[in-house]
């Protein structure tokens, strides 16, 4: 029998979904199948991953922080052209989930701009695209992130889980879902609290990249021969964002200060204080966990920084492991995310919720695009 499943959401049909994420850190295009309907996780199917060219990545970082204009639309041609090389090689897929690329995030100002046109995926790929899953949270009054927190309670039923647990991504913005797998559903009282905790892996990788031409600190090497400047990270944490009560959610770039602060450093003690700012990010963050979970379960590229693993294990007062340990891939867990999320919007299901987003009522987020027919 698969694990956490329920009796009552076997009733509805099990789709074959692939998801896909390409993330802030700007590595690259994850794909992933799920096979679900919508409520409970019934398998995990192939993944892939296609990685930005430099000249690619060159194009989205000069998008980054836009809303509009040439640099935008570049971006997305690059979005939309790797995103269907790579999900073009899957098939007897259902239907697509399609998170495109963030260039900005402003909930309580612009809004939030996720580029790349479901309709322009679901014409090549000759499948239905579900896509521009956040701007329906921000019209709502939500922040529109994170949206990651049904799956992972979906996640945290099917590995069997029965206390409180908490799924800490480290992506380019680090983020936490508190899960409480006792709920019945993701949307109950009491099931999940959400939000981005702070920057995680993007300022490490952006200093690393203007400072030494590498694309991040392999095995947390250089961070380990550094030393933590205290005072740096002291005026980090004095942020006003580290003070505010969830929900809440970041931009890539809502911390520019950061690298001003490490940037008079030798570049190992400046890796170290950066790692060491995202691991007290979220360390800050926990303090607004309802109860103390039984054990983190990291995901990301950040769970690959041995140094950063250790400062996490260092200040939280919990078990703190790579998802691995409990049967998931951490690698290709937010692209799995998106297709669990495309079911539930083609199911008229909800996406996000006041305790993950602060969005005012349940809200299924998302736009479904199928091929024009001939």
């Amino acid at each position: 029998m698969l694990k956490g499943r329920d009796r009552d959401a076997e009733k509805g049909r099990v789709m074959r979904a692939l998801g896909a994420m390409s993330g802030t850190s700007l590595d690259g295009v994850d794909a992933a199948i799920v096979e679900t309907d919508g409520h409970v996780i019934h398998a995990f199917g192939d993944s892939a991953y296609r990685p930005y060219s430099e000249a690619e990545r060159a194009v989205l970082a000069a998008g980054l922080g836009c809303w509009s204009g040439d640099a935008v639309e570049a971006a997305a041609d690059v979005v939309e052209a790797a995103h269907v090389e790579l999900l073009g090689q899957f098939q007897g897929v259902d239907l697509v989930g399609f998170h495109g690329q963030t260039l900005a995030h402003d909930p309580r100002g612009r809004g939030t701009l996720q580029v790349g046109d479901g309709q322009v995926l679901a014409e090549a790929l000759e499948c239905p695209v579900v896509w521009d899953f956040r701007s329906a949270d921000v019209e709502l009054g939500g922040e529109g992130a994170p949206l990651a927190p049904f799956f992972h309670f979906a996640c945290a039923k099917w590995a069997g889980l029965t206390e409180p647990v908490v799924f800490l991504n480290l992506g380019g913005v680090g983020n936490v879902t508190w899960v409480d797998p006792s709920c019945d559903r993701p949307e109950d009282k009491g099931a999940l609290v959400a939000f981005d905790t702070g920057p995680a892996n993007a300022p490490i990788n952006d200093f690393v990249r203007e400072r030494l031409g590498i694309d991040f600190d392999r095995d947390g090497e250089l961070a380990r021969k550094g030393r933590v400047e205290t005072g740096a990270l002291e005026l980090f944490l004095a942020e006003p964002y580290f003070s505010r009560m969830p929900p809440k959610s970041l931009d890539r770039n809502d911390f520019p200060e950061m690298i001003g602060l490490v940037r008079e450093l030798s570049d190992a003690d400046a890796v170290a204080t950066l790692t060491a700012m995202s691991a007290a990010a979220v360390a800050q963050g926990m303090i607004h966990c309802p109860k103390l979970p039984g054990q983190v379960l990291v995901t990301g590229g950040g769970r690959h920084n041995p140094v950063l693993m250790e400062m996490l294990r260092v200040s939280l007062d919990c078990p703190v492991a790579p998802v691995e340990t409990v049967g998931l891939d951490g690698d290709m867990l937010e692209a799995q995310a998106f297709a669990y999320l495309a079911v539930r919007v083609a199911k008229g299901l909800p996406t996000s919720c006041p305790s993950t987003t602060g969005v005012r009522a349940l809200v299924g987020g998302g736009v479904v695009s199928r091929p024009e027919e001939d």
